[in-house]
């Protein structure tokens, strides 16, 4: 039937053109003696007839191009900040969006064309940011399917995301917009906007754009913004479902420089901040409450865990175990070997590890455990960002030793193994961390005879020397 009417005789387009012109005048002459009533009905109709007609017909889409500009003034009149407040103006937004993208969706060049304009105006004439700033989940939804259907099909569209100014406010926009989302029932249109997004992003990881985007998304003077934080968690959440991906082993690859890179910088911001909070490095086991604290630490403390979940994601692919994907085996090697100057990313790792030990007491019963020294704790370490960090860093290590006697030497030196030994204890702000630093203290004692001496000669606790795991990993580690 779409065909058919798109055929049906030669005045049928330049009809539908005229009618769209005039509603855009009656609109926007606020001269009109319809009033906003009938306007709203004659946009919802139109634009209802327009995105069905136009809906995967290559002809139709063609010959209703040229109504596209009427389109955009009036999603600029209906994004309006005195529209949005309206509920009718708010579904007519919806729908206008709608057609909007049924116009271009699946036509190459249609979009082309249509994200070359967007990206090319004045911001304030970008109507995919006013959509995308809609508090209407509907909006919000018609808003992400235009992004993944235009965007997402191309890379090279995907890379304009990345580094057109207009591109990058897009996906700021939808950052955000996601975080309000997420909690969104998955079956509402907010949960279906979310997993657009998602979808969306996916894409861009898998072209090979996100440490494009994680650096184009840095603002001056701050070590992490909310966006990259986002992205980071996006980054985690993909990285899950690629192992037994084809791409994987080239997205590993992709994404390792930026992981490492980035567990540098936000470790030694980390260990800068605890150190002044703890007055020095020398003194940290002196009993006072903290000095100065840096508020920017619970969120550098949170992206450090998400760039730390990712390279265990990738280390874990890596482990000789998954002997059908050899493709991987470099990348473990990668991380081991990673540095940045004259430090290891495993040196980095146990100083990290030694400094939050001294700063955060551990959790046990609902009540905080401080360290051998005293230490006081306050407020702010009780904030979920420095959730799981000992966890993952432990766990991290643990992968990164395993069968590696270079790891086991390095952690030796530095001092390492007594600072693992003191993560066996139960945290509720760490869940299992125990376990994963039994394991760890496995993986850094197996046929490592000097390392086995540090245990040998380390003054054990009762609590450790008691313990039935600890001493099933002591006695296996020594042959026993």
């Amino acid at each position: 039937i779409r065909v058919y009417i798109g055929t049906a005789g030669d005045s049928f387009w330049p009809s539908l053109h005229k009618l769209w012109r005039e509603l855009v005048e009656a609109r926007l002459s606020g001269a009109s003696a319809l009033g906003d009533a009938l306007l709203h009905t004659w946009t919802l109709s139109l634009s209802k007839f327009t995105r069905n007609l136009v809906a995967s017909v290559p002809s139709n889409q063609i010959s209703a191009y040229d109504n596209e500009p009427y389109i955009r003034r009036l999603l600029h009149w209906y994004t309006s900040w005195t529209a949005v407040a309206d509920k009718e103006s708010v579904a007519v937004a919806r729908m206008l969006t709608q057609t909007l993208s049924n116009l271009v969706t699946g036509n190459e060049n249609l979009m082309m064309d249509v994200w070359d304009l967007y990206l090319s105006l004045a911001e304030e004439q970008v109507v995919l940011l006013r959509l995308l700033a809609s508090p209407d989940h509907g909006t919000m939804l018609a808003s992400f399917v235009f992004i993944f259907n235009v965007a997402g099909s191309d890379e090279r569209r995907l890379q304009q995301l990345c580094e057109a100014q207009i591109g990058l406010r897009i996906c700021v926009l939808m950052l955000d917009a996601m975080i309000k989302l997420h909690d969104a029932d998955e079956s509402s249109e907010g949960g279906k906007a979310f997993d657009y997004g998602y979808l969306t992003f996916s894409r861009l990881i898998s072209a090979g754009c996100a440490p494009q985007l994680y650096d184009n998304l840095a603002m001056q003077d701050e070590n992490i913004t909310p966006q990259q934080t986002t992205f980071l968690k996006l980054v985690d959440s993909y990285l899950q479902t690629l192992p037994d991906s084809a791409e994987a082993p080239r997205v590993f690859r992709e994404l390792r420089s930026l992981l490492s890179s980035k567990f540098f910088a936000l470790s030694f911001y980390a260990q800068r901040a605890i150190m002044r909070a703890l007055g020095s490095i020398s003194d940290a086991h002196v009993s006072h409450p903290p000095t100065e604290l840096d508020m920017k630490l619970l969120k550098v403390c949170e992206a450090l865990v998400l760039v730390t979940q990712c390279i265990v994601t990738i280390a874990l692919e890596a482990e000789p175990r998954n002997t059908s994907r050899t493709d991987l085996s470099d990348l473990k090697t990668y991380f081991i070997d990673a540095r940045d100057g004259k430090q290891g990313l495993v040196e980095t790792l146990i100083e990290t590890l030694r400094l939050l030990d001294a700063f955060l007491p551990r959790i046990n019963f609902g009540k905080p455990v401080t360290s051998s020294g005293g230490q006081t704790p306050i407020a702010a370490t009780q904030e979920p960002g420095f959730s799981y960090l000992k966890r993952d860093l432990v766990r991290l290590l643990g992968i990164l030793a395993h069968r590696s006697e270079s790891v086991q030497n390095r952690v030796r030196a530095c001092g390492g193994i007594e600072v693992v030994m003191n993560q066996c204890v139960i945290d509720e702000r760490n869940p299992y961390l125990r376990e994963h630093a039994i394991f760890t203290l496995r993986n850094l004692l197996e046929c490592n005879a000097e390392n086995q001496a540090v245990v040998d000669s380390t003054k054990l606790s009762k609590e450790f020397v008691n313990d039935g795991m600890l001493k099933d990993v002591l006695r296996t580690s020594q042959g026993e």
